[in-house]
């Protein structure tokens, strides 16, 4: 480390670009792993956060609750199996809004649940749904950008029908839209009003079902429901239409990103430690070990890495607070600790180059060719 440190502090200009190369580096990559899970909470959030870790949806469904009709009977079977409170119907509607005396269209998603059910969401503003109360509704606070308060009104364009904000969520967000929570009384008259409007007959269907079971109900629920199959909660966030093509480019770029700064990192330090391939024989002719001086090249590396982290992570922090709220960005302490971790072991694999050459630099080539 006495090495290390002596070095970094004689050579300043040097080690600055390095820090700024490598500051550059990992402030894109957290910014960009900010922004993805940002965008994966607003694809997937309101499913992400319920309490739920299985959903039942029909066959040939692709997952997507959008395609899914399940009906009142293949509710009560799920609950003979699952019990009362391990199973409770869902229903998952995209419709377009308007406030009252507005002209102003707002997509949302439309959720059916039981009131006072493990699958309603928690208040932040406002009052809870009951089961008695027919009309409101709870709204994630993405809708508050849009005009809308407690109190105000909103208007279904395909049906017609009225329901006033009573409360508001927070983090609740399908598809990029934010999700409006109702009772099951609601849901029933919206479906048949749906259907009436489109000329079908009225059907309350529900368009999956949560479950909170074992790894054993869910066979038996798989083989008692043939009309139906049982997928996990990952399944179902995925099979969110754009959510998994989004991630997935996303997460490339991560990856390429953390590829590029072990590339990046290793060509710099490998150049540095040929620059000084005298100084290292010269060191090891006069009785410094081989680990000794390798353990100098890996301390300034994670020297170097720690101050550059610490840097980068102060500016995403004081970006976030600059962004706008409706630009999805969610950066979590877990994830900053992750993602600065990852990059520490990055940087020390693209540090290991410079290691074998410390280790394969001979004393008197390295003397001969320093004195030539």
């Amino acid at each position: 480390m006495f090495l290390a440190l002596r070095e970094i502090r004689f050579s300043k200009t040097r080690y600055v670009l390095i820090v700024t190369i490598m500051l550059l580096v990992s402030f894109l990559v957290l910014f960009v792993t900010g922004l993805a899970n940002g965008l994966g909470n607003a694809t997937s959030s309101a499913v992400r956060n319920m309490s739920a870790d299985r959903f039942i949806v029909q066959k040939d469904s692709d997952d997507r609750f959008a395609r899914s009709a399940l009906h009142a009977e293949q509710i009560d079977q799920a609950r003979a199996v699952a019990g009362a409170e391990g199973a409770e119907p869902l229903g998952v509607q995209m419709t377009t809004v308007t406030k009252r005396d507005s002209e102003s269209k707002i997509d949302i998603a439309l959720f059916g649940v039981p009131a006072g059910g493990w699958l309603m969401p928690e208040t932040a503003e406002g009052s809870r749904l009951t089961a008695s109360e027919t009309g409101q509704v709870l709204a994630d606070r993405d809708l508050a950008e849009s005009g809308v308060a407690v109190g105000d009104t909103i208007v279904d364009g395909a049906t017609g029908l009225e329901w006033t904000v009573v409360g508001f969520t927070e983090n609740q967000s399908y598809s990029h839209m934010p999700a409006v929570w109702m009772n099951e009384a609601d849901w029933a008259a919206y479906r048949s009003e749906l259907m009436a409007a489109r000329g079908g007959e009225a059907d309350p269907a529900y368009n999956a079902i949560a479950l909170r079971v074992s790894d054993a109900q869910a066979e038996r629920l798989n083989s008692t429901l043939p009309d139906a199959e049982v997928i996990t909660k990952s399944q179902a966030i995925s099979a969110i239409p754009g959510h998994k093509a989004e991630q997935s480019s996303l997460l490339m770029m991560i990856a390429f990103l953390y590829v590029i700064s072990a590339f990046v990192l290793a060509v710099f330090f490998y150049v540095i430690t040929i620059q000084k391939t005298s100084q290292f024989g010269i060191l090891k002719a006069i009785g410094a070990r081989t680990r000794y001086l390798a353990g100098s090249v890996i301390a300034q590396v994670l020297v170097l890495s720690f101050g550059s982290l610490a840097i980068g992570v102060a500016l995403v922090l004081a970006m976030k607070a600059m962004l706008p709220a409706s630009m999805p960005f969610a950066l979590s302490a877990g994830t900053v600790l992750s993602s600065c971790g990852l990059f520490l072991a990055v940087a020390l694999i693209g540090g290991l180059a410079s290691v074998v050459k410390v280790a394969r630099t001979d004393a008197l080539d390295a003397i001969g060719r320093a004195g030539a």
